[in-house]
């Protein structure tokens, strides 16, 4: 057993680190003209990968920190696809789309709040433009069980949808009340199963823990449940309170969360109920089977993150489309208008909706390397790094290796000539471990509104 009370003063804000340098140093000096340079002038080998964002929901759930607007009405996402549509034109008009494409992912959101002929008018839209699709190219779409039918898995079938994940995030009904989504195991089983008989084989289920009324215990008896669903993959994330960004947060009585202690321990009990089960710790917060892609890629060091979590599917451009979204390549972020008024007038006025960008420096390409390693195998070869980028890792990570002597002696993280390498304790706060590399983190003055806690 460990004392996980010693380690609460771990629970500090800090980034999840979906990229590097992180959303926050986005500005707005990253312009339209600049995207257009990155798309026109990418290595024409470079592979694409496709995010589209589908914002709409019916109603709030409470625990939410997705980019999303409330809906009941058919005008408004009628409108939503006109405009979709308008701007991948916009984007095929700067960029080679004949060049191949290895992933397609629809988040939101709910995608499938869409009816079925609406999602297929958007995935016609992608393919006129984007002809050449991989073999192997993944294609995949975030599901809400409660809007999802036969009708939505047909159009996806006819769209060669091969991925498809459930959000689930607790079955205890205290909890689901409590987050406002009421979502009984049995609406899951029947879309899981509408799934596997369509021959699906790559399932996700998301859960998440430090909900409101969660216990250890509660907590375990979902795990019990969701394993009869076998899903292929589990995303188990640790709740990102955020009220002062995400106002229906507020709503939650603070008292009714669990200590990080208890969080931490959560986290323990799920990593040993799933590896018991079969299954493979991926990053700090996927499990996956042993014939997976992403149980495989930990062994080859394809394990690769960006700002749908953990992929194999490295080294493609990241072009998003859609309010909000966010697209990448080797040297740069850029992020579409948040307001739904801009991203209209942009694309009405015939240019991509850039709302912010960033471009890397070297310095961030060198840490980006670093804290993405560390963030997906839990270890860093220093050596690697050093002929890769030409440094003396030592010594051009001097104040990151003095952060580190912290976690060293307390015996989360081990050091020496050529590796740098968690413990198994020590990989349920890579959050906290990564933050040593990101000097953006330690060069603004504290701020407990930054970021949700890492614990």
């Amino acid at each position: 057993m460990i004392d996980f009370k010693k380690f609460e003063k771990y629970s500090r804000p800090g980034p999840r680190y979906t990229s590097y340098p992180t959303a926050l140093e986005f500005h707005e000096n990253f312009s339209t003209d600049d995207l257009v340079a990155k798309l026109k002038n990418t290595d024409s080998t470079t592979p694409i990968s496709l995010y589209v964002h589908l914002p709409f929901c019916r109603s709030a759930c409470y625990f939410c920190g997705c980019n999303v607007l409330f809906t009941s009405k058919q005008e408004k996402k009628t409108r939503y696809l006109g405009y979709l549509k308008k701007e991948l034109k916009l984007i095929a008009n700067h960029i080679d789309t004949s060049r191949r494409v290895t992933q397609l992912h629809f988040g939101g959101g709910t995608p499938t709040f869409f009816s079925p002929s609406e999602l297929g008018e958007v995935y016609d839209a992608i393919y006129e433009i984007f002809v050449n699709f991989d073999a192997t190219a993944e294609i995949s779409c975030e599901v809400d069980p409660r809007f999802f039918s036969v009708e939505h898995m047909e159009v996806m079938k006819k769209a060669n949808l091969n991925r498809l994940s459930f959000g689930v995030q607790d079955l205890d009904e205290k909890v689901q009340k409590t987050v406002h989504r009421i979502q009984p195991f049995e609406t899951t089983q029947n879309v899981v199963n509408i799934a596997r008989d369509a021959g699906i084989n790559s399932i996700n289920i998301d859960l998440i823990y430090g909900l409101p009324h969660q216990t250890a215990s509660s907590f375990a008896t979902t795990l019990q449940q969701i394993i009869k669903l076998n899903p292929d993959r589990l995303a188990v994330f640790n709740y990102a309170h955020v009220p002062w960004l995400m106002k229906t947060q507020r709503k939650f009585d603070e008292t009714t969360f669990a200590p990080p202690s208890t969080k931490l321990v959560i986290l323990q009990d799920t990593i040993k109920f799933f590896e018991t089960a079969g299954y493979r710790m991926v990053g700090m917060d996927h499990f996956a089977k042993p014939d997976d892609e992403l149980f495989k890629a930990i062994d080859k060091g394809e394990l690769h993150r960006n700002f749908q979590g953990y992929t194999t599917k490295g080294g493609a451009q990241l072009v998003g489309v859609g309010v909000t979204s966010i697209g990448d390549g080797d040297d740069y972020f850029v992020q579409n208008h948040k307001n739904l008024a801009d991203y209209e007038k942009a694309i009405d006025s015939g240019v991509l909706p850039v709302f912010k960008g960033y471009q890397l420096n070297e310095d961030d390409k060198i840490r980006k390397y670093v804290i993405m390693e560390l963030m997906s195998n839990f270890s860093l070869d220093k050596k690697a790094v050093e002929q890769k980028f030409d440094i003396k890792f030592d010594t051009y990570f001097s104040q990151a290796v003095k952060h580190l002597q912290e976690f060293v002696e307390a015996g989360l993280v081990s050091v020496d000539d050529s590796q740098i390498k968690t413990t198994a304790t020590g990989s349920m706060l890579i959050r906290n471990i990564a933050m040593c590399f990101d000097i953006y983190f330690w060069d603004k003055a504290p701020d407990k509104q930054r970021f949700s806690k890492t614990i």
